[in-house]
């Protein structure tokens, strides 16, 4: 199992991945939303926070079932989150 810290970076590196291909989408692809871009790159940061929390707070005595629910929401959300840029420009 990865350290803390790492799996922070990485949530706050795909965090930022996705940010910025909303934010690509929103000022160069025309005809884009903007109102939906900026509610969603919102939900990315708001997403980002609440992932890096609960790395913190992890859940005593039952380590492994917390990590494998943490991943399956995130990876959840993530997912959510990437159909939701590719509807931005339809």
């Amino acid at each position: 199992m990865a350290s803390r810290r790492q799996l922070k970076k990485n949530v706050n590196y795909i965090a930022g991945e996705l940010f910025a291909e909303c934010l690509v989408s929103s000022l160069l692809i025309p005809g884009t939303d903007k109102e939906k871009a900026d509610q969603l790159m919102a939900d990315i940061l708001r997403m980002q926070d609440e992932f890096v929390s609960r790395i913190s707070h992890t859940e005593p005595g039952n380590v492994k079932g917390f990590y494998k629910k943490f991943r399956a929401d995130f990876n959840a959300k993530i997912n959510e989150i990437i159909d939701a840029i590719e509807k931005l420009n339809k």
